[in-house]
């Protein structure tokens, strides 16, 4: 059942993301034009910091935690956290819980009520608001990359499908092996880059058989490891946020790894 305020309003608090913060902030201004028009009240808490997700990965559960207190005190108070970002909202409703089972249940029962009200941009939107598409125009063929976290812990898979095929101009070609990693995955890339390589070159190779302009993805990580392989082919495929392309907001920024004439 949707929460909503007295007003009928439910009041959303965007996790806006490092990556998005650093690299790419017209994915955040893009993702709250789509939840503002699907008629929530959104707010960015401005003590919002990292997820955890890096330290976490590396084993470093104190750092982890610490950051994980400082998310949970920022956005409980919300009805619902919205991440474009399908492996920040993985973490934090799927693994803070986990953080705090065995020396602070005080923060795992907070931790608990935080994850069951944290969401991934899209699925949030479809799943939770029903919006069923969007007001928004682009002209290519675009091929979708389902990042690992949104699709295995998160169901993010046919979401981003329903609403792209409401954008008027927009044509979606299916990757071979769609669902297999590019080869980010966080610290993994820094960890085995060989590997990383060659799972960025075989998902580049499958982007460019599908004879698509346009690489889309939910996760901004994923983005930018294949817009780098992409540019050192010579690959002239344009990538995007989804979100920008369903906010109709493509002509507020360059692609990834371009620079706007």
């Amino acid at each position: 059942m949707l929460k909503t305020r007295p007003n009928g309003t439910p009041r959303v608090a965007l996790f806006v993301t490092c990556l998005v913060d650093l690299y790419r902030p017209t994915v955040g201004f893009a993702a709250i034009r789509l939840l503002e028009e699907a008629g929530c009240q959104v707010e960015v808490p401005e003590t919002q910091t990292c997820c955890g997700q890096p330290a976490y990965n590396s084993g470093d559960r104190m750092t982890a935690k610490d950051l994980a207190r400082n998310v949970i005190d920022a956005f409980l108070p919300f009805d619902y956290v919205v991440a474009p970002s399908g492996s920040c909202a993985g973490m934090i409703s799927h693994h803070y819980p986990a953080l705090f089972a065995e020396d602070d249940p005080q923060y795992r029962g907070k931790a608990e009520a935080l994850g069951a009200k944290t969401f991934e941009l899209v699925s949030f939107l479809t799943d939770v608001l029903g919006v069923e598409g969007v007001k928004a125009r682009y002209d290519g063929i675009v091929a979708y990359h389902d990042s690992c976290s949104g699709l295995r812990e998160l169901g993010v898979r046919e979401q981003p499908r329903k609403l792209l095929g409401t954008v008027e101009g927009l044509a979606l070609k299916e990757l071979a092996d769609r669902d297999v990693c590019c080869g980010f995955g966080g610290t993994f890339c820094v960890k085995y880059p060989d590997i990383s390589t060659r799972m960025v070159s075989d998902k580049v190779r499958n982007i460019r058989e599908t004879g698509a302009d346009t690489l889309l993805a939910g996760d901004l990580g994923c983005l930018l490891n294949m817009a780098g392989r992409l540019k050192r082919e010579g690959a002239p495929v344009k990538v995007r946020h989804v979100a920008e392309v369903l906010a109709d907001m493509t002509q507020a920024t360059a692609p990834i790894g371009e620079t706007k004439a």
